[in-house]
């Protein structure tokens, strides 16, 4: 029977592997301190949290989040552990809540792998508290019970780890914050909660659903962001639910998901019936039928949304979870198939009966043989799952609109400038080291809430192979690519270019764009022209500020367009002086708000004469590379994604041809 705890209250734990899941409403880091008897910690090196995520017998997730699933297991703890304490921060400097007291009330539930509820505690009564002790698991007697704490820190971090002991609290809380800084910085946020079938409602003026935006209407913020689990074979899935992709055999053989037939025939199920959304609403009273041979929208665009466009969007986001969450439940599988082998390993050499020998010999055998048969059961999963989303992706790629489109697409072709602006843009593509062939489209909500930074420094992969030069040029490449796309998914005159290029490197990169008459001045040279467009643009975020925080929008000179501004940087910081500096830093941070966005090409490494002074720009920046790198999170489990961007393919003509039909657009609204 499930126990609902008060502060204080405790309640014995039958099973040593156990799950604790945290839902806080707003994103929090979790962690845990391992202690002694009289619960003092065991040094620094016994705190699990984002930047040290394992420890012998408890793993907790690598980034904040508002729910986490935490992996325990009692039986692979230290002999010296005689407590757990579970801690929960609120992220410093991130925009968000400053104290619990000004958010809904934490929960925090200890449950079995299969989800039932042991104990479940709701922290209550918090004030200016910034950190907490939610629960503690302690040993007493040589069973272990869970103990609701509810213990808040105004002193935040530091404070509490001062309190359980840790040496060096105040370094170690500091390098935390750091760490979930990062994690926050490199996570790609998933998109806001789907609505329901009957909000027919579509918000085209929500926020964007950043990459880590703070505060924003995505998962990230809001939606689940579990770790994966410590071992899928006893559990029912990676998925709170049974029977879809990421359901792996468990230890005795069985499996909780149906298998596919022998011969691999049938027809394959697009629909995934463990995707969390809602029946598709139907189409508008007016909207034209299907063209015949149209893909339908039962298999392309299958998630829920009130426009085709907004339930492919939905739909790709499905398949982005869906193999974030198969991934992670595989490598769980192949991470207990090796810690139960090594154990097995370490109990043979323990005994010195069977060290030698045959009988030592045929154990460590079957030992191995044991690990390799969990590690095919799960590879055979996984396959499985790759099969039906490889499929999936087959049907929903051709049928993308230009927005979300590859540029080898076809819909390109026939391009005509849209009516309306779209919920999102395509930045690249997404894909794991199990599944390099299966490449899941980067979609980044519209309107920008940030800026995009595209590094042009040292790489890695295929970098390796690219000098400065060659780099530099493939960067500013990818901007105008970036460019193009953003002008080719908005009507005729919503976006205007400005383009600073001090030295005039990027001369032959920015052609196209020049000659199609995108930017509404030449590029800007200099340090004359590098100031003038950044003052130009600086007083237009001043004026539109100042009109909205003064309720006054239609106020606005009447020669201040209402288009968005997007603001192409090349080879910063050269040509910048201080001056021009901290204005390019005042639109990164204010001008996304009020529609100026900023796509810059950089190397950090050219502005370290700056110091930490530009630290904060470049974490306001969402980072992309221009050749393939691994340095993007998933909002679920953490993975290490590879992004790859969505580059022209040489010698396609299709560039010039989208940006002629801008052109000609934008000549006719004149």
């Amino acid at each position: 029977m499930m126990a609902e705890l008060v502060r204080g209250q405790n309640h014995p734990l039958s099973r040593a592997r156990l799950e604790i899941r945290v839902s806080a409403g707003v994103p929090v880091m979790v962690g845990a301190v391992l202690g002694d008897v009289d619960g003092r910690a065991h040094g620094d090196g016994g705190v699990a949290h984002p930047g040290a995520p394992t420890l012998p017998g408890i793993e907790v997730s690598r980034q904040a989040a508002a729910d986490h699933r935490l992996a325990v297991d009692l039986a692979a703890l230290p002999e010296a552990v005689h407590r757990v304490s579970l801690l929960l921060a609120l992220p410093s400097g991130a925009g968000g809540p400053l104290r619990f007291g000004g958010v809904a009330a934490p929960r925090a539930a200890v449950t079995g792998l299969d989800g039932t509820e042991i104990a479940r505690y709701t922290l209550t009564g918090l004030g200016a508290e910034s950190a907490v002790v939610a629960l503690e698991l302690y040993r007493r007697q040589g069973a272990w019970k869970v103990r609701a704490v509810g213990q808040g820190y105004a002193g935040g971090l530091a404070a509490l780890f001062t309190d359980l002991g840790v040496p060096r609290a105040d370094e170690l809380a500091g390098g935390i914050l750091e760490a979930v800084a990062r994690g926050s910085a490199r996570s790609v946020a998933a998109p806001p909660p789907r609505p329901a079938a009957g909000d027919r409602a579509r918000r085209a003026s929500a926020p964007a659903a950043g990459t880590d935006q703070p505060g924003s209407a995505s998962r990230a913020a809001t939606g689940p962001a579990a770790p994966r689990p410590a071992h899928p074979y006893e559990a029912p899935s990676a998925r709170p639910a049974p029977g879809g992709p990421g359901e792996y055999p468990r230890e005795g053989g069985t499996t909780g998901a149906a298998q596919p037939p022998a011969d691999g025939g049938g027809p394959i199920d697009y629909t995934h019936p463990n995707r969390r959304h809602a029946t598709p609403p139907p189409p508008p009273p007016l909207a034209p039928p299907v063209p015949p041979g149209s893909p339908a929208p039962a298999i392309a665009g299958d998630a829920a949304g009130w426009s085709l466009e907004e339930r492919l969007y939905n739909q790709v986001w499905g398949m982005f979870e869906d193999l974030a969450r198969t991934t992670a439940a595989y490598r769980s599988a192949v991470d207990f198939a090796d810690s139960r082998m090594e154990k097995e390993l370490d109990q043979i050499l323990s005994d010195p009966r069977s060290r030698l020998g045959s009988a030592g010999d045929a154990a460590r055998e079957a030992a191995r043989a044991k690990r390799a048969q969990l590690v095919d059961q799960a590879a055979a999963a996984l396959d499985r799952d790759l099969v039906q989303l490889t499929a999936e992706a087959e049907v929903v790629e051709p049928a993308l609109p230009p927005a979300y489109a590859r540029w080898d697409n076809p819909v390109w072709h026939g391009y005509r400038v849209p009516t309306e602006s779209p919920m999102a843009l395509r930045l690249g593509d997404l894909h794991l080291p199990e599944s390099p062939a299966l490449r899941i489209p980067l979609l980044v909500r519209l309107p920008l809430e940030r800026g995009v930074w595209i590094d042009s420094g040292a790489a890695s992969g295929e970098g390796l192979f690219l000098d400065a030069t060659e780099l530099r040029q493939r960067a500013m490449e990818t901007a105008v690519a970036v460019a193009a796309r953003m002008l080719a998914a908005h009507p005729a005159g919503e976006v205007a270019v400005h383009v600073i290029d001090p030295a005039g490197s990027a001369a032959r990169t920015l052609a196209p764009l020049v000659r199609a008459g995108v930017p509404a001045d030449p590029p800007a040279a200099g340090a004359a022209g590098v100031t003038k467009v950044l003052g130009q643009l600086a007083q237009r975020v001043d004026l539109v500020q100042m009109a909205l925080r003064g309720g006054a929008a239609d106020a606005l000179p009447p020669g201040l367009d209402a288009a968005q501004h997007l603001l192409i940087v090349n080879d910063f910081p050269h040509g910048f002086d201080d001056r021009a500096v901290t204005a390019l830093r005042y639109l990164a941070d204010e001008g996304p708000s009020v529609g100026v966005h900023l796509l810059m090409v950089a190397d950090r490494q050219d502005a370290t004469a700056y110091g930490p002074l530009l630290d904060p720009l470049w974490r306001s920046l969402m980072r992309l590379t221009p050749v393939p790198d691994d340095h993007l999170a998933d909002p679920w489990v953490g993975h290490a994604w590879t992004y790859e961007p969505s580059l022209v393919p040489p010698g396609s003509q299709v560039l010039d041809h989208v940006l002629t039909q801008v052109a000609i657009a934008r000549t006719k609204i004149k």
